[in-house]
């Protein structure tokens, strides 16, 4: 990988203060939307564009199979978000715009993991060959 497509030190830092204050606002209850009533909502990262002016947040929500309510409902709020967390976010020099996207990596652990117990790969690391002997 490029060293160029890498975040900077600065876009890491100021994603992680970025998804901090996203948190802390949805923790809150403060976006008020019944697509939201009774989801737990985690924000899992933040990436910030190079000149800091857009947020990326990568969403996740506990035991919902069909993330599009939770991200367009997000999404519909986003000038209100924006406004909530400023104060949070005062020592930047503008305010990004927020773009909400669900993640999927939890779902390619899951298959990962899926893989890594199905019996032809177990057979093939040995596990099998062991019990045998």
């Amino acid at each position: 990988m490029s060293k160029a497509n890498e975040p900077s030190q600065r876009q890491l830092r100021v994603g992680e203060n970025v998804r901090h204050a996203l948190t802390q606002l949805i923790q809150r209850g403060d976006v008020q939307d019944p697509a939201l009533d009774g989801v737990v909502v985690s924000i899992t990262e933040v990436q910030m564009s190079p000149d800091l002016k857009i947020a990326t947040a990568f969403v996740t929500a506990f035991g919902q199979q069909d993330m599009q309510p939770v991200v367009k409902a997000l999404a519909a709020n986003a000038k209100f978000i924006r406004g909530r967390v400023s104060p949070q976010l005062r020592e930047m020099k503008y305010m990004p715009t927020f773009r909400f996207r669900p993640d999927t990596s939890f779902d390619n652990f899951s298959k990962i993991d899926a893989l890594l117990k199905s019996p032809e790969v177990s057979r093939d690391l040995g596990d099998d060959g062991e019990e045998e002997a």
